[in-house]
C-alpha cells in the first residue's frame, strides 16, 4: 500500500455566493507550481488517459479521492487548488463525483467538461466507460460555474439528452427535476490547463451525509454514497486526502471513520486539522495533517481577499509546512508522482496477465452467434451425421466416449451380446441318462467334446447370476421321463418307433426361453446407442445457441431410435416364429452332435450300469499304454502265458473269427440298454440344440445391429431436416431462433469484450511511452 494522507478542510466553508478565486487572485490561482518536472507531467497525463480508458475498474489505478462530510469545507478546498468555482445551488456539487485533471502549460488557460458514464439510465454497469463531451471548450472562468452545474444535471438525469442541459434555458422548464437522481455513479470530468495550474489530479467525491431531507432524496442515499465512497478508498493505490473541519467534533466525522476502517495504519491519508494534528500529536498520519484556511462567507462578504483569508499564526517554523493549500497541493503531487512511479511497471504486468486471462475467459463461451446461422445449422447437421457414421462403423480409441476412454459404440454392445450368448447356451436341455431314483447319487461330467466351447460348464451346472429363469421353469430332465413322454406320445407307430413330436415338445420348451433373452438385448441395445448419440449430439451442438437445436435434435433423434427399435423387436419376432419348426440343413453338424451326445449318454450309463466291466476295460488300456516295452521284453525271455480277463475275451473272439475288435467295443457285444429310444432323443435333442443356439446367437444380434445400430444412422439427416424445418417457408426465422445465444451469455461475451478492450487500450498507452 502506497503512503498516503488526507487535508482537513477549511474552518468555514466558502459559501457559493461569495467572490470568485480568480476574482481574489490576479496570479497563482491554483497555486500552481512551474517548476515541477516534466516527467511528473508525463506520468501524470498517463493516469489521467489510463483513467478515460475506464480501466480503472480492472486495474487499481492510483488516484487522489477527496472525502469528507458535508459541509466539512471539500467544494472551498476544490476551489482554492483548481482556481475555479463548483456550483452549489441546490447541492448539485455533492451529488455525483467531479473529476479534475489539472495540467501546467504555457498556452492561455482553458478548461473541457465532459461526462463519464459507467452505468446506464437503470443503473446496471456499461462494461465500457463513455466520455461525452459537454460543450465547447471554456477560455472564461466566470463561464465554468455555470457549465459544471449543467453538467451536473444531465448526469443526475441520464434519461434526458445531455444537450437539454447544455442548450436549454431554464426558464422553458426544460429541466424537469421530479426524476432526477439523488445520486450517480456517474462523474463530471474537468480538464484544466494552463500556465498558473498545478500539474494534479483527484476527485472529488459527494460527502458523506448522515440523514435526507424529506423533499428530496430517500434514506437509501446514506448507503449509496458511502458506498461510492468505499469503491474508491478502499484501493490500496488510492490517496485519500480526507476533509475535516476544524470547529467541527472530530469525533463525529464519518468520513474519519470510512478513511479509518480501509487505511487504519494513517499510510495512505492526509489530513488537516489545528494543532494537535499538525503535531501528529493525536490521530498520526504518516503524510501528516495538513491545516488549510479559505475565506468563509462573511469574508468574501466583505471583499476580503483569499490572500488575507489566508493570514496565519506565528505557528512556529517546524510545523509552517503543514499550513496553506499551497504546501498541501505540493505534498499531493509529490505522494501522486510516487505512486505513479512504482505503480505503472507493476500495472503493465497486471494488463498483460487480465488480458491472458480475459482471452482465456472468452475462449471459454460457446462460439460466437454465426450471421448465416442456416449455413452453420446445416454444416453442424453434416459434421454430426458424418461423426455418427463413423462410429456406427466402429471407432478403434473414442476418447470422448460416454463408457469411457477406449470404449466406442461397438465395444459398448459387445458385453450385452456375450451376455446374450451365454443366456441363450444355458437354457441348453438338461438332460441325465439316470432315472430319477438316482438323483443325486449319479452325476454327468462335463462332455470333453464341448470343453473347447467359450462359457460351456459342465452338464448340469448352473450359472446363478443367468439360470433363475432356468431353475423356475425348465428342472434336470431324467431319462425315465424321456421315456414316459415318448411311450404317451406313440399312436399308430410300430413298436420301437416314436413320434418327432417327442423332440419337438423339448425343443419348443427351450425356444420358448429365447423370447426374453432376445428382448432384453434389443432394449439393452436401444439404450446403449441411445445414449452414446446423445453424447454426441451435445459434443456437436451443446455450444450453439441457447441450447434449444441440441434439444430438438436429440428429440428427433430419440424419436428416429423409437422407429429403429420397433423395427428390431419385429425382426426379433420374425426370427423366433422361425424357430417355431426345428429346421437345418447342417446335417453333418447334427449328425455328428448327435453320435457325440449318444456316446456321452451312454457312456455315463454304463459307467454305472456295468461298472466292472468298464473298469476292466480301463485296466486293461491301462498297462497296454504304459509298459508295452516292458511286456514285449518279458515275453522274449519267458513261455508265453495263458490271456485272462479282457485279453481273453478278446483272444476268444478273434479265435472264433471276430477279428479287429478292441476293448471300448466290448459293450457294444452286450444286450441292448432297455433305455436306449430315450438316450436316442435325448441326443437328437441335444444336437439340434447345439446347431439352432449357434444360429439364433448369430441372426439375432446381427438383425438389431442392422435396424438399430446401423439403423440409426440411416435417414437421419432427412429426418433431422424434416422435423427441425429449416428448410421450409419459415427456415431462416427457424434458424435465427436457434442461434440465439442465452442473455447471460451474451452479456457475459460483451462484458469481456468490452473489458478486453478497456485492457489493450491501456496497455497501449503504457507501451507507447515505453513503461
Amino acid at each position: 500500500m502506497t503512503p498516503m494522507s488526507s487535508t482537513n478542510a477549511s474552518s468555514t466553508p466558502l459559501s457559493s455566493r461569495g467572490n470568485s478565486p480568480s476574482d481574489a487572485y490576479a496570479s497563482g490561482i491554483g497555486l500552481s507550481n512551474p517548476h515541477l518536472s516534466h516527467g511528473r507531467r508525463k506520468m501524470l497525463d498517463l493516469v489521467n488517459k489510463l483513467h478515460s480508458t475506464g480501466v480503472q475498474v480492472d486495474i487499481d489505478l492510483p488516484q487522489i479521492a477527496v472525502i469528507g462530510s458535508q459541509s466539512a469545507g471539500k467544494s472551498s478546498l476544490i476551489e482554492s487548488i483548481s482556481g475555479i468555482t463548483l456550483p452549489r445551488a441546490a447541492g448539485t456539487c455533492t451529488r455525483c463525483p467531479t473529476e479534475c485533471r489539472l495540467s501546467r502549460s504555457d498556452s492561455s488557460w482553458q478548461c473541457t467538461v465532459s461526462l463519464r458514464f459507467i452505468t446506464d439510465p437503470s443503473g446496471q454497469p456499461l462494461g465500457q466507460a463513455r466520455n461525452e463531451r459537454f460543450g465547447a471548450i471554456i477560455y472564461d472562468k466566470s463561464e465554468v460555474e455555470e457549465r459544471i452545474r449543467r453538467a451536473q444535471l444531465a448526469i443526475l438525469n441520464p434519461k434526458v439528452s445531455a444537450t437539454t442541459f447544455l442548450e436549454g434555458d431554464e426558464s422553458d422548464g426544460n429541466f424537469d427535476s421530479s426524476n432526477q437522481l439523488s445520486f450517480s455513479l456517474n462523474s463530471v470530468t474537468l480538464q484544466i490547463s494552463g500556465p498558473d495550474v498545478a500539474d494534479l489530479s483527484f476527485c472529488d467525491l459527494p460527502g458523506l451525509i448522515a440523514s435526507v431531507s424529506s423533499n428530496r432524496g430517500s434514506g437509501d442515499d446514506i448507503a449509496l454514497v458511502q458506498s461510492l465512497v468505499t469503491t474508491y478508498i478502499k484501493k490500496p493505490s488510492c490517496i485519500i486526502l480526507l476533509t475535516v473541519a476544524c470547529e467541527t467534533d472530530f469525533e463525529n466525522q464519518g468520513a474519519h471513520r470510512l478513511a479509518k476502517q480501509y487505511d487504519p495504519e494513517g499510510k495512505r491519508t492526509i489530513g488537516s486539522n489545528w494543532l494537535p494534528f499538525i503535531r501528529n500529536e493525536k490521530e498520526s498520519l504518516e503524510n501528516n495533517w495538513f491545516c488549510v484556511k479559505q475565506p468563509s462567507s462573511n469574508d468574501l462578504k466583505s471583499n476580503i481577499t483569499w490572500a488575507q483569508a489566508r493570514a496565519w499564526c506565528d505557528l512556529e517554523g517546524i510545523y509552517q509546512k503543514y499550513l496553506r493549500t499551497s504546501n498541501l497541493v505540493e505534498r499531493l503531487s509529490s505522494v501522486l508522482s510516487d505512486l505513479i512511479s512504482k505503480r505503472l511497471p507493476q500495472i503493465q504486468d497486471e494488463l498483460e496477465k487480465s488480458i491472458i486471462a480475459t482471452r482465456a475467459l472468452l475462449g471459454q463461451l460457446p462460439r460466437e452467434p454465426s450471421s448465416d446461422p442456416r449455413s452453420e445449422i446445416s454444416a453442424l447437421l453434416h459434421t454430426f451425421t458424418s461423426d455418427l457414421a463413423r462410429h456406427v462403423e466402429g471407432v478403434p480409441d473414442d476418447a470422448d466416449s460416454a463408457f469411457g476412454a477406449g470404449i466406442g459404440l461397438i465395444q459398448a454392445i459387445r458385453p450385452a451380446q456375450e451376455r446374450f450368448r451365454v443366456s441363450i447356451r444355458e437354457t441348453a436341455p438338461n438332460f441325465r441318462p439316470f432315472e430319477r431314483g438316482d438323483a443325486g447319487k449319479k452325476h454327468l461330467p462335463l462332455a470333453s467334446f464341448l470343453r473347447s466351447e467359450e462359457g460351456v460348464r459342465a452338464e448340469g451346472t448352473v450359472n446363478h447370476e443367468n439360470r433363475k429363469r432356468k431353475r423356475e421353469s425348465g428342472e434336470i430332465i431324467y431319462i425315465d421321463d424321456v421315456l414316459d413322454r415318448a411311450h404317451r406320445a406313440r399312436t399308430r407307430e410300430l413298436p420301437g418307433n416314436y413320434p418327432f413330436v417327442v423332440q419337438k415338445t423339448f425343443i419348443d420348451a427351450v425356444i420358448k426361453e429365447w423370447h426374453a433373452p432376445a428382448k432384453v438385448l434389443c432394449k439393452t441395445v436401444h439404450t446403449t446407442v441411445l445414449e452414446h448419440v446423445k453424447g454426441l449430439v451435445s459434443k456437436h451442438f451443446a455450444e450453439f445457441g441457447q441450447g434449444h437445436l441440441e434439444q430438438r435434435v436429440k428429440s428427433i433423434v430419440q424419436q428416429h431410435m423409437k422407429r429403429c427399435l420397433d423395427r428390431a423387436e419385429e425382426r426379433i419376432e420374425w426370427l423366433l416364429q422361425l424357430e417355431d419348426l426345428p429346421f437345418s440343413l447342417n446335417t453333418h453338424y447334427l449328425a455328428d452332435y448327435k453320435s457325440k451326445f449318444l456316446s456321452h449318454y451312454r457312456g455315463a450309463r454304463e459307467k454305472y450300469e456295468r461298472a466292472d466291466l468298464i473298469h476292466a476295460i480301463q485296466q486293461y488300456q491301462k498297462p497296454s499304454a504304459s509298459t508295452s516295452n516292458a511286456t514285449i521284453s518279458a515275453r522274449a525271455n519267458s513261455v508265453p502265458s495263458q490271456p485272462t480277463g479282457i485279453a481273453k475275451v478278446l483272444a476268444g473272439l478273434a479265435e472264433i473269427g471276430m477279428t479287429g475288435v478292441k476293448a471300448e467295443d466290448l459293450p457294444k457285444l452286450l444286450p441292448p440298454d432297455r433305455m436306449e429310444p430315450a438316450l436316442i432323443i435325448m441326443a437328437d435333442v441335444r444336437a439340434y440344440f447345439q446347431v439352432a443356439y449357434k444360429r439364433f446367437t448369430d441372426t439375432i444380434p446381427l438383425a438389431i445391429d442392422r435396424e438399430l445400430v446401423r439403423g440409426v444412422e440411416r435417414d437421419i439427416l432427412r429426418a433431422i431436416y424434416s422435423n427441425l424445418g429449416v428448410n421450409g417457408q419459415d427456415g431462416i426465422r427457424i434458424c435465427k431462433e436457434l442461434a440465439q445465444e442465452s442473455p447471460q451469455v451474451a452479456d457475459r461475451r460483451v462484458d469481456l469484450q468490452k473489458k478486453l478492450e478497456r485492457l489493450e487500450i491501456a496497455s497501449q498507452e503504457l507501451l507507447s511511452i515505453g513503461v
